[in-house]
């Protein structure tokens, strides 16, 4: 994988040039198809996803409404990443909304890496703190949302 689409991603925009191949190294590419799963909430995660091209919808079922979509994701962004911080159940469902190409990077492989590199740690683990506060807040904004809508019927 070339680093230089490392860099532009957010996760990985606070890592050096060797530390972005000591990454690379331990990603691999999959393709999705438009409306296919790539994982659905209540399945084990032991990887996260960093989105190449195409979008991804991260949604939830809700019983008697149906999919309720969280958030479409772009080229350039990341998802899953929780299943790297704990040993829970996935949370949402993820769906290729278009075509995609993904890379992942599996979490005992991950572990390796940031145990044998701390300075690599220390970057992503900082990095998935902050992604993990601005999406509860976003997720926040649209819980407050949909009670006031609620409230009004």
């Amino acid at each position: 994988m070339d680093t230089a689409i490392l860099k532009k991603i957010p996760l990985f925009e606070g890592l050096n040039s060797p530390q972005l191949e000591k990454v690379a190294a331990i990603t691999t590419e999959r393709s999705f198809e438009v409306g296919e799963k790539i994982f659905a909430e209540g399945q084990p995660g032991s990887e996260f996803f960093i989105i190449l091209e195409g979008r991804v919808r991260i949604s939830k079922h809700v019983a008697g409404v149906g999919e309720e979509a969280l958030a479409i994701l772009d080229p350039g962004t990341y998802f899953g990443e929780m299943a790297l911080v704990d040993d829970t159940v996935r949370s949402a469902d993820a769906i290729a909304h278009t075509r995609c190409k993904l890379r992942l990077i599996k979490r005992d492989e991950l572990d390796g890496l940031m145990f044998t590199d701390k300075d690599i740690a220390y970057t992503l683990l900082w990095t998935f703190v902050r992604t993990l506060a601005v999406r509860l807040r976003d997720t926040n904004e649209k819980i407050k949302a949909f009670f006031a809508m609620s409230a009004r019927f």
